[in-house]
């Protein structure tokens, strides 16, 4: 066998092994994860609150606080418009796995959110520059370097689970659900790589103006 020969497979071997290895990455912590359970809402004596506070049944206390993306504007949360825009912050968050941040039906008791108007955030690779803000429907937070090769911004700060996430609000009607009737809430959720734990659910209520 030539030396360019086994330079070449030797090229194409650590190629190999490097992309089982990224593929490990990815794969591993989904199949290995065991849920931590549910979270419970902490009632809120407003009717339409711009914060929620959920205990989660692995100890930690989540909270989630709106915000109008101007600063010093006035931000009603019962009468949304599509094309507003919110800046949604976070804190208590296990920053271990990611979460979903986006406008869904408020569900049933121990079933996920959802639907979600903008459906889930893409994980098709796309450029994301630190410290950047982009608005979207939904946001992606999730701190590990392979997923935020694919989109993932990052949590503020691991230690104390904080994230900034920013929302434009699109149509109260989507694919399967409408705002205008159903109860729907910005959300919080474990993203695909915990997808039916519950422990990282979070809402606060919103409606639509007519």
């Amino acid at each position: 066998m030539g030396k360019k020969r086994k330079v070449w497979l030797w090229a194409v071997l650590g190629v190999v092994v490097l992309a089982l290895a990224f593929v490990a990455v990815l794969l591993v912590p989904m199949l290995t994860h065991q849920d931590q359970g549910s979270s419970r809402l902490v009632e809120s004596e407003e009717e339409w609150p711009l914060d929620a506070t959920a205990v989660g049944d692995d100890g930690r206390t989540r909270t989630i606080d709106l915000h109008p993306a101007e600063a010093g504007g006035d931000l009603d949360t019962s009468a949304l418009r599509e094309g507003d825009r919110l800046v949604v912050s976070g804190s208590g968050f296990d920053a271990g796995r990611g979460i979903y941040v986006a406008i869904c039906r408020i569900p049933d008791a121990g079933e996920k959110p959802g639907p979600c108007l903008g459906g889930v955030p893409s994980t098709e690779g796309e450029e994301q520059v630190e410290g950047s803000v982009q608005f979207a429907p939904s946001n992606w937070i999730n701190d590990d370097w392979a997923w935020r090769l694919f989109g993932a911004r990052g949590y503020d700060d691991r230690e104390t689970g904080t994230f900034t996430a920013y929302l434009e609000v699109p149509s109260p009607v989507g694919e399967g659900i409408d705002c205008r009737i159903d109860n729907c809430a910005v959300t919080t959720r474990n993203d695909h790589t915990a997808l039916n734990d519950r422990v990282q659910d979070v809402f606060i209520p919103v409606g639509f103006a007519e």
